[in-house]
């Protein structure tokens, strides 16, 4: 019985070890995608960036939903890839978020404070 709650233990630290912070990042894209292709154009490209777990797009919504690992890429770096294939992302943000008053972000980095 000892051995057996040892090994749980020891399977549960080990999860929680390996645990990634995964992400989501939402954009809307310029030009819009308009087709298959760009959908393809765009999954294409952004799969082979680091950290990129998943991309889901959306013609009627125009978006396009990237999943990542945020200990190999970042927000401001996964925008930046766009332009590697010739198109422009712009964050989309929930409505609802309070935002910063100084720099509209949701979580405030320039003057330290919560929203």
């Amino acid at each position: 019985m000892k051995k057996l709650i040892l090994l749980t233990a020891m399977l549960l630290t080990m999860t929680v070890g390996f645990a990634k912070d995964i992400k989501t990042l939402v954009v809307t894209t310029t030009p819009p995608m308009h087709c298959e292709s760009c959908e393809n154009k765009i999954k294409g490209n952004l799969r082979f960036e680091k950290g990129v777990k998943k991309i889901e797009t959306s013609i009627p919504d125009q978006t396009v939903t990237i999943e990542y690992d945020a200990e190999k890429t970042n927000t401001e770096k996964l925008i930046e890839a766009f332009t590697k294939f010739g198109y422009e992302a712009q964050e989309i943000t929930p409505q609802n978020e309070p935002k910063c008053e100084c720099c509209e972000s949701e979580t405030c980095e320039c003057c330290k404070h919560d929203n």
